[in-house]
């Protein structure tokens, strides 16, 4: 079965928008790697400054490969005229790694 990776990202109220803008500015570079099956962005709603980023792989070995490689490439950062690399949004970040060991999908509704 596949694996999940949930990286936890503490983010302050002020980064925000930085966060997910520069997720949007990302959208398509990890769905076409190898092993790849989900990806969701989550945003806190309440209690929490932390932004949980969700993952699903085929297995650890694809996860590793796309982190080796074009997840590097994108962190890399183009740097603003200056030539720096852009400060992060966040300022702490975990990976936490589960095993999916059951799952479910909605139920197909019979036509009556």
């Amino acid at each position: 079965m596949s694996i999940v990776k949930i990286n936890v990202l503490t983010v302050p109220a002020e980064q925000r928008e930085v966060l997910e803008k520069r997720f949007a500015s990302r959208a398509g570079m990890v769905e076409n790697s190898d092993g790849f099956e989900w990806f969701e962005l989550l945003r806190p709603v309440e209690g929490t400054d932390q932004y949980l980023v969700y993952t699903r792989w085929r297995s650890e070995a694809d996860f590793q490969a796309w982190m080796d490689g074009p997840m590097r490439a994108a962190h890399q950062g183009r740097g603003d005229q200056s030539g720096e690399r852009p400060k992060p949004a966040a300022t702490d970040s975990t990976v936490w790694t589960f095993d999916v060991v059951q799952q479910a999908a909605p139920a197909t509704p019979t036509a009556g």
